[in-house]
């Protein structure tokens, strides 16, 4: 059969090229679910014991997760997706199916956090030909059109103020800034996402490097 691909994604790419540690670890797999991988890799004695996150949409989990520990650090792993979105659903939970690369990239909230590290090549991917650029010059951008991704997830525009508050010396990209003053997109953050969803955001917001950083800009966005 298919030999699976594993790429690290996200978190952990960001703060390796910006030269930070991180053992935030979440590995996409191209062509199997992350737990039939894991259960597999039990199996031929690879690993003692799987963990199964069960889905949770209200807590951005959308889909069934495995988690395993290799040297005492904890790796989730999933299968790379594309999402979509209704365009009048009154919640922000995507129909999920198995993806590309670029896909999975697309769906995330920024270009920064868009990255993969491919563990058969031992390189870093740019799926959306952005996230490296955008490190480089320290610019918070979308990777899709802002008004399109924070309509569909309206979540996205408090990760991007906490963001914008973890990295107070990036930039916001001026779309971006646009989008979320778009009322629209306000009304649809009261709408689908609950109040205990943005309050955990806001916590890891004040307790970033620069919270009034982000605060000022959820404060100008409304």
């Amino acid at each position: 059969g298919t030999v699976p691909v594993l790429r690290i994604a996200g978190g952990w790419c960001r703060d390796r090229l910006l030269g930070r540690h991180s053992l935030d670890i979440d590995i996409a797999i191209d062509c199997t679910s992350g737990k039939a991988y894991a259960h597999a890799m039990q199996a031929a004695g690879a690993l003692a014991k799987v963990a199964t996150i069960a889905a949770n949409p209200a807590q951005s989990k959308h889909l069934e997760t495995a988690r395993i520990r290799i040297a005492g650090i904890w790796i989730d792993l999933v299968n790379l997706r594309a999402e979509s979105y209704a365009s009048d659903a009154a919640h922000r939970i995507p129909a999920a199916r198995y993806g590309s690369p670029r896909e999975d990239a697309l769906r995330r909230d920024l270009t920064i956090n868009a990255l993969f590290f491919n563990l058969t090549t031992g390189e870093f991917e740019d799926a959306t030909g952005q996230g490296i650029p955008d490190l480089v010059h320290q610019v918070l951008r979308t990777p899709r059109p802002p008004r399109e991704t924070f309509i569909d997830d309206p979540l996205r525009v408090m990760r991007v103020a906490r963001f914008a508050a973890r990295l107070p010396t990036f930039t916001l990209d001026p779309d971006l800034t646009e989008a979320a003053r778009d009322p629209t997109v306000r009304d649809a953050l009261a709408r689908k996402v609950s109040r205990e969803r943005v309050g955990l955001e806001l916590e890891g917001l004040c307790n970033a490097v620069d919270p009034l950083r982000g605060l000022a800009a959820l404060a100008e966005w409304n």
